[in-house]
């Protein structure tokens, strides 16, 4: 079932020189925690949920490399000044997870010379789910009845189950993963509509087959809250003031652990491991997994 509007709406060489020479602009970078948001960090409005996808300890001590690959919500409405500010990231290429009715409401504004590429993860979803949640908003008291008691949240699972499943979203992740991998490519970024759903799958599976730990992967995938929900605060309050159940929409608007979970059992029935899942899903063999490896880790 597809949730495309509200997944992600009203949801990059072993010892590798960074991308950024030591006189560059990637140089003025704040200095971050893993997971800490630059898009707040830089005052980029629209993309609170910016991040750099690095940073973070692998279980045997490597660290996950800096300034190659980021992950986000979507560049839009974007003003001149917050595209000087992104320019910052010395970005190359632009991967939206998103559908193609998606980006055409509301195109990516990159600064000029940044490839976009729209890999549409859902493109063989066949759910008119986004319209009917759409509609619901609208009428919160049919919400709390069509959606209260755990149904949505069975809805955003069984969507994160399809990021397995669907033929598209596996040629999406394949081509998403394989351009992460090729250094000149990046540094990129890649996104959906709120950098929660599509994106967060795309950012706990490379976290996961870089080797970091499971409840780190899940913590840094939970942060989506901290940045996304404030900017969704005023939808949600009026949701609530016209009867609609808070929990609904905050499951809506925000991420669950059960959500990503849902992707990981999939994933594990499916394919055993992320190694499987990378090789046989994705068709990314052992060596294009080490390649990866080789290139996000620091030793």
């Amino acid at each position: 079932m597809q949730l495309s509007v509200f997944y992600c709406v009203a949801l990059g060489v072993a010892l590798l020189t960074p991308v950024a020479d030591a006189q560059s602009p990637a140089d003025a970078l704040p200095v971050l925690k893993p997971g800490q948001s630059l898009g707040i960090a830089l005052d980029i409005p629209p993309v609170p949920n910016l991040r750099d996808v690095g940073g973070y300890q692998t279980r045997d001590g490597a660290t996950v490399a800096r300034k190659l690959a980021y992950r986000s919500d979507t560049f839009y409405p974007m003003t001149a000044a917050d595209d000087r500010k992104l320019e910052v990231l010395r970005l190359k290429n632009d991967y939206d997870l998103r559908t193609a009715a998606e980006a055409k409401a509301e195109p990516d504004e990159m600064p000029a010379g940044v490839n976009y590429h729209l890999l549409n993860v859902l493109a063989d979803a066949k759910s008119a789910a986004p319209a009917e949640l759409e509609k619901l908003l609208r009428e919160p008291k049919k919400a709390n009845v069509a959606l209260g008691g755990g149904k949505i949240e069975e809805m955003f699972e069984e969507g994160y189950r399809e990021f397995i499943d669907l033929p598209s979203a596996k040629q999406s992740y394949r081509t998403l993963f394989l351009s992460l991998a090729d250094t000149d490519k990046l540094p990129a970024v890649f996104h959906c509509t709120t950098g929660k759903d599509r994106t967060g799958w795309a950012a706990a599976a490379l976290l996961t087959l870089l080797g970091v730990p499971p409840e780190t992967v899940m913590a840094d995938y939970m942060r989506t809250n901290e940045y996304t929900l404030p900017q969704f605060q005023k939808t949600i309050d009026e949701f609530v003031a016209a009867g609609g159940d808070r929990d609904i929409a905050v499951a809506i608007f925000g991420v669950k652990k059960e959500y990503l979970e849902a992707s990981f059992d999939e994933m594990r029935k499916q394919y055993g491991s992320i190694e499987q899942y990378f090789a046989e899903g994705l068709g990314i063999d052992a060596a294009g997994q080490q390649a990866l490896r080789d290139l996000y880790l620091d030793r």
